[in-house]
């Protein structure tokens, strides 16, 4: 392929996905919220829920309407700028992207109606219930889209069949641990998303002193929910490193800007990754075992330097590097402003400390660079270790 034409197709790719999964990121974990308002409104019989839930739908049905337009035209380019991918893994991801049809976009089709105009015309249960449906909707879509990049990211039960790649074993496709720790690691963080965005637009209303109770309830609840879901979503975190290290060592490389083979090794903290020469600028450095206790949960293991990894194998190390380390700063703010928050919440003193709200409410970015950072990470350097495997495996 011609190499301009190649870069084009990956940018314009890239950028569409990029601007696509902002809202989706967004309106499951918005979901699963209203879902929990409703239900509060419900058992308390408060009004402040039912104000607060009728503020986020109008946001939630515009951030969905958004989602979908951009993903209709990201299916349009598998087959424009991907066509022999498409062509032959094509048995395999159409079936995944069709179950997508099935059962997320059947729920919410079905249901998210009843929702925008439905409150007086159904009963109170089965209004919950449809709210539920809807999150349990963009749960199924977010499932069968990480199921789709996860089998591209380490492909299991297929065989090839006159050039394609063909399912063999559908258990080991939908019951891969990678997608079972990728998946719950996408889903917290579009839980995360939600809780942040709700948090900062309630700080941002205190700070302002209007629909005080309203926003009290954004800012308690988001702030308490971060709190929660951020040491949870660490864990999945790290999992995912771990089947990189054993799946895509290169690439592991390449995130820890590491050049030579190391046992044990040592962790870099910052720096300026330097391809040409092999080599990190004004690198921060933790000393061996740090390296390995951290990708591979050992105080003794090696680990793959890029310099052992034939140069035109070697994934770029700039955008992982860096990507990486964007994301996971992003997580450390969040759980510090969640954590003190959380604490000032509890003695009481929250709405009274400013640099806190103003803190929450410029909080609100983060988790859409974090998850933009986290999808460079997971797909920067990928290729071409997908294609060599279906070529010197043929069969799984």
């Amino acid at each position: 392929m011609d190499p301009i034409a190649l870069f084009l197709s990956r940018l314009q790719f890239a950028f569409t996905i990029s601007f696509h999964i902002i809202f989706p990121s967004f309106t499951i974990g918005l979901a699963a919220w209203l879902t929990v308002l409703e239900a509060l409104h419900l058992w308390t019989g408060r009004p402040a829920y039912r104000l607060v839930f009728e503020f986020w739908l109008k946001i939630f049905g515009i951030a969905f309407g958004l989602g979908v337009v951009s993903g209709i035209v990201m299916a349009f380019q598998f087959g424009s700028n991907w066509s022999v991918l498409a062509r032959t893994s094509g048995p395999i991801q159409g079936p995944l992207l069709a179950y997508e049809t099935f059962t997320a976009f059947a729920l919410e089709a079905s249901f998210f109606g009843v929702l925008l105009f439905g409150r007086s015309r159904v009963s109170p249960g089965f209004y919950l219930f449809s709210t539920a449906m809807v999150a349990l909707g963009t749960t199924f879509s977010a499932f069968w889209i990480m199921g789709n990049n996860s089998w591209m990211q380490v492909p299991v039960g297929y065989v090839v069949q006159n050039g394609g790649f063909v399912p063999d074993d559908w258990g080991k496709i939908l019951l891969s641990p990678v997608l079972w720790v990728r998946f719950p690691h996408m889903l917290f963080a579009s839980y995360l998303t939600g809780a942040v965005c709700v948090a900062a637009t309630g700080a941002w209303y205190l700070l302002r002193r209007l629909f005080t109770v309203e926003a009290r309830i954004m800012v308690r609840m988001g702030l308490y929910f971060a709190a929660v879901l951020l040491p949870l979503q660490l864990i999945f975190g790290h999992l995912n490193g771990e089947y990189i290290v054993h799946h895509q060592p290169a690439k592991m490389a390449a995130i820890e800007a590491r050049w030579h083979d190391e046992k044990p090794a040592s962790l870099v903290l910052f720096g300026w990754p330097d391809a040409a020469q092999g080599r990190n600028l004004f690198a921060i450095t933790l000393p061996a075992p740090l390296g390995s206790l951290v990708d591979s949960d050992s105080i003794s293991a090696g680990e793959v330097g890029l310099e052992s990894i034939a140069p035109q194998e070697r994934p770029p190390v700039l955008i992982p590097f860096f990507s990486f380390r964007i994301m996971v700063g992003c997580w450390l703010i969040m759980l510090v402003v969640s954590w003190v928050g959380s604490y000032l919440n509890h003695k009481g003193r929250l709405e009274r400390t400013r640099p806190l709200l103003w803190a929450a409410f410029l909080s609100f970015p983060l988790p859409f660079i974090a998850i933009l950072t986290g999808w460079f990470t997971a797909e920067v350097g990928r290729q071409p270790g997908l294609c060599m495997e279906f070529c010197e495996q043929p069969t799984r």
